[in-house]
């Protein structure tokens, strides 16, 4: 579900309000007022906020609410026809159901206001379905004033989004009680209740008010009425948040300075907590308290964004601020950005010339644009638009300097060509090098390393290694290069990760955490069994992932009890998930850790039923199976998934590996081709589709196959080492020899292969 807010959201310290001077009566748990409350003292902030897209961030369908066409009005997408209509003074939907077939529905809340709306349907079990079909809010000369797909082009299958895929709006993917309630109400709470597999999710304020940033605030009204007792710094809150920073111009570089420098990070991660792309961990996040407490933040992973930070997925802001100069100078939301009606704190470049000179960066020899130009515009070059949800343009917050020229070598976008689509990449670099010169590459310089790990290009273990180390670089970079590095373990790649694992930064010491997933268990507790002390729940829940590979038979008696505990918390957050499948599958990891295969095996198939398109339930639960003795039960699993996902390719994979084991080689190497067929971007699948077809004695093919795989992953060890094999094996040492000494390249502080 998406944020509809479009900027970064920043809560400030409330004013004290009350008459006397009485001490405080030391304040209990603090519980949750709602805004009407908050209004009473604070009526300028509570105007503010009141029309904002928080304040309309969820409304009960009504006539005052509801935007959209409902008088009859039809739309058609794969091959049903929808139809929007009034009925008894309320609002309907016909639409395709969970069987596929036109059911009536009413609209019970409207979810946003532009520019787009979507509507809410409540089914029996208490969950909230998002329809995909939303209104284009818009004017009708923007294109607006229209009902429209939200996943038009994104089906998996060829007739559209069907009831069968993932993206329907009665699938997981669009349930409102997890993926979209936690930043559109305040104080949410799901209640899901597991053995009824349903909710009874509640909020204090059904739209995102005031406690949502500020926390619970019964103690703050306390407070007041005491007479604002100077005692209590915090004013009745979990945490007071800094003042608005004053900045101080410099008149050298144009640039003005924060005067005291940024004392936490508070403002940010109140806002970050909806304005991330991150996984929810546990309920209740409270301001003051670290977003990585409840949330674990996403990296700069392929999926998300492109190998220079810029976003490409929706990722909401704050991990692109993360990367930006902007950031690492002490900015925080509230500079630009006005906490309460959301609006900009200027118009135009004028909120950027509150700390940048317009003599300075207005002047046409900054910009290259014509005066009042759109291209003059400092968001134009620094903040580039993408448009997610159809309709929704909006701005990168990495704040980078445009770099042409990494779209020339790897392929990145660039805010030039966004607007002179008629030339090539190529010519904006080369305007931008006789412009500013050729050393003109702004703070962000780790785009070559993550284009190279991803691509498994030879010099990726350096250069990520490189940028690990930099500390001048963003922390969110170094953390992402850090789990990148995990494919290229060696003595001295751990001495890096090592170092991470001490890092100040959560993010930092997770990614050091990821990048050693492939070291031996035997190996694991000495390196993190102490982090399982970490202050901070996210790091603790990836070491008790990353653990689990220990046997606990290697453990000593208070490693044991440790690791327990850890594990405690761990099912802690899982049941806190447990209305999602990837939840129920963490849980069945740790039963299955603890010897109670039944109970995992549970977990799996309560996994499968709420989503059945959540592959890796049906993996693990078929892996379950292979551990039991049961081939034919996890051959069973793989080809139901197959069935209905066809295309999945470690489907294929998996059921390729499970053929191998029941000895029907011809089948397992079709299923393996397939696999290697349809994701050509894993070179583990090509790895074993050679091995495969060695095994047959179709050695010739398989160096084919290897080799193929190896010129899209260069630095791929498991393929390097195939061909050394492979080609020692059938007597061609000399063309054993170049594979053996790239290999040798990438592990210069490891034993050499050999080629017998």
């Amino acid at each position: 579900m998406r944020s509809l807010s479009l900027i970064l959201v920043a809560a400030l310290a409330l004013s004290g309000c009350g008459s006397n001077d009485q001490p405080a009566t030391p304040p209990g748990p603090a519980t949750y007022v709602g805004a009407k409350s908050c209004g009473q003292c604070h009526a300028a902030e509570f105007q503010a906020w009141q029309g904002s897209h928080h304040d309309l961030a969820m409304q009960v369908a009504s006539e005052q609410t509801v935007l959209g066409d409902f008088a009859d009005a039809k739309f058609r997408a794969a091959g049903q026809t929808t139809t929007f209509f009034r009925r008894g003074g309320g609002y309907f939907v016909n639409t395709d159901g969970p069987d596929g077939k036109l059911h009536d529905y009413e609209i019970r809340y409207t979810f946003g206001i532009a520019p787009l709306q979507q509507y809410l349907i409540e089914f029996p079990d208490g969950r909230l379905q998002a329809l995909s079909i939303s209104w284009d809010s818009r004017p009708v000369e923007q294109g607006g004033q229209r009902w429209f797909h939200l996943y038009a082009g994104q089906a998996t299958g060829a007739q559209g989004v069907t009831h069968t895929d993932p993206l329907h709006w009665t699938k997981p993917s669009q349930n409102w009680n997890f993926m979209c309630a936690e930043c559109h109400s305040t104080n949410l709470r799901r209640n899901y209740e597991v053995a009824q597999d349903r909710f009874t999710t509640q909020w204090s304020d059904i739209n995102v008010a005031c406690e949502a940033c500020h926390g619970p605030a019964s103690n703050h009204l306390a407070w007041a009425s005491a007479g604002k007792p100077a005692s209590d710094a915090t004013r009745g809150f979990v945490a007071r948040f800094e003042s608005r920073a004053a900045w101080v111009p410099d008149a050298v570089t144009g640039n003005a300075k924060r005067a005291v420098p940024r004392q936490s990070q508070t403002e940010l991660e109140t806002c970050a907590l909806c304005h991330a792309r991150r996984a929810q961990l546990l309920e209740g996040h409270q301001p003051g308290k670290p977003l990585a407490d409840t949330h674990l933040p996403a990296l700069l992973t392929a999926d998300l964004y492109h190998a220079d930070g810029q976003m490409q997925d929706e990722v909401y802001n704050y991990g692109s601020f993360l990367q930006s100069k902007m950031h690492a100078q002490g900015v925080s939301c509230s500079d630009c950005h006005e906490p309460h009606s959301l609006e900009l704190r200027a118009e135009g470049g004028a909120v950027c010339a509150q700390c940048h000179t317009p003599a300075k960066y207005a002047a046409s020899a900054h910009h290259r644009h014509a005066g009042g130009s759109v291209g003059a515009e400092c968001v134009a070059c620094h903040m580039p638009v993408r448009t997610y949800m159809v309709v929704d343009p909006r701005h990168d917050h990495g704040f980078r300097v445009p770099r042409p020229d990494l779209s020339v070598s790897l392929g990145t976008p660039n805010a030039c060509n966004d607007c002179h689509t008629d030339q090539s990449a190529g010519w904006a670099a080369d305007a931008v090098t006789r412009w500013h010169g050729a050393e003109r590459k702004g703070l962000q310089k780790y785009a070559p390393a993550l284009q190279a790990a991803r691509t498994m290009q030879l010099d990726a273990p350096q250069l990520l290694t490189d940028l690990a180390g930099d500390m001048t670089q963003p922390a969110i970079a170094r953390a992402t290069a850090l789990s990148e590095l995990s494919p290229w373990l060696s003595p001295e790649r751990f001495a890096t990760l090592n170092r991470g694992l001490d890092d100040p930064d959560p993010l930092v010491r997770i990614g050091a955490l990821e990048g050693l997933w492939g070291m031996p268990p035997e190996q694991r507790w000495a390196v993190a069994g102490p982090m399982l002390k970490d202050p901070v729940l996210a790091v603790r829940m990836t070491v008790v992932a990353w653990l689990l590979a220990v046997p606990s038979s290697q453990l000593q008696p208070a490693q044991r009890q440790a690791m327990e505990q850890g594990i405690d918390e761990y099912l802690q957050v899982q049941a806190t998930n447990a209305d999602r499948a990837d939840a129920r599958v963490n849980s069945a990891l740790v039963w299955q850790y603890r010897g109670d295969v039944a109970r995992a095996e549970g977990e799996l198939q309560a996994a499968l039923r709420l989503d059945p398109s959540f592959t890796p339930a049906r993996i693990n639960l078929a892996d379950l199976y292979r551990v039991l003795d049961r081939e034919a039960d996890g051959e069973r699993v793989l080809r139901e998934g197959l069935a209905a996902f066809p295309a999945d390719a470690s489907l294929h994979y998996a059921l390729g590996l499970g053929l191998i084991r029941t000895q029907r080689m011809s089948d397992a190497v079709s299923a393996l081709r397939r696999a290697s067929e349809l994701a050509p971007e894993v070179p583990r699948y090509a790895y074993v589709y050679a091995l495969a077809l060695d095994s047959v004695g179709d050695t010739v093919q398989a160096l084919r196959i290897l080799r193929a795989s190896q010129k899209r992953h260069p630095a791929d060890g498991e393929t390097l080492q195939a061909l050394v094999d492979l080609l020692g094996k059938q007597g061609d040492e000399k063309a054993a020899l170049i594979y053996a000494r790239l290999l040798a390249g990438l592990y210069p502080d490891a034993v050499a292969p050999r080629l017998d």
